[in-house]
């Protein structure tokens, strides 16, 4: 055999490895990339459940929760008034209205049949709600709630964020909201806006 061809067949070999390293490397990447978004779309379901628990308790209780046991009894064994509002103007002589507001309470129904049915969430467990889907061991989110000074009122704010990130990427120290762990709220502003939307 021929120099040359025995170069020929080495230079074969090579390439045809480096080819399927690089096919294999690509493909590695995509799958991450791929089992990333899918856990990342889990974690961002369950902040969404949590953030309409959190408004819940709020609107019942007039502050948000930090304690995952009070929540979780809420969602529970919790109830919402059904109330019914009417409004009457009556037109005042010298030109202005005066409104009569009525509330009405009708009744009450259960948070777990109002926020939380199979329809709208399928995948609902209120067992696993305040644990990171996906993730083991068994992690909480974290979950901050407490009044902050703004305009010179203290008001309610809350932070639900997942503390152990599933993509390496996102970073705390991130200066992009957007590359920080996934979370809804904020400690610094009255929002329950998620750094996903």
């Amino acid at each position: 055999m021929s120099k040359t061809k025995i170069v020929s067949v080495v230079m074969l070999v090579v390439w045809v490895s480096l080819a399927v390293f690089l096919v294999y490397s690509i493909k590695s990447s995509i799958d991450e990339a791929e089992r990333i978004e899918r856990a990342e779309a889990l974690i961002i379901e369950q902040l969404k459940m949590i953030r309409e628990a959190e408004i819940a308790y709020m609107s019942v209780n007039g502050q948000y929760t930090s304690d995952w046991d009070k929540l979780i009894a809420f969602v529970d064994t919790g109830s919402f008034y059904l109330t019914e509002k009417t409004e009457t103007i009556i037109p005042q002589p010298y030109g202005k209205d005066s409104i009569v507001v009525e509330i009405d309470t009708l009744g009450t129904v259960p948070v777990m049949d109002s926020l939380f049915n199979q329809n709208k969430w399928p995948r609902f467990n209120l067992a696993t709600l305040v644990y990171v889907p996906g993730v083991e061991p068994a992690t909480k989110f974290d979950v901050w709630a407490d009044k902050i000074l703004k305009a010179g009122l203290y008001v309610n704010a809350i932070e639900v964020k997942n503390p152990r990130p599933v993509d390496p990427s996102r970073d705390e120290e991130s200066e992009y909201n957007t590359r920080k762990p996934l979370r809804f709220g904020s400690r610094t502003s009255v929002t329950t806006a998620g750094n996903w939307e």
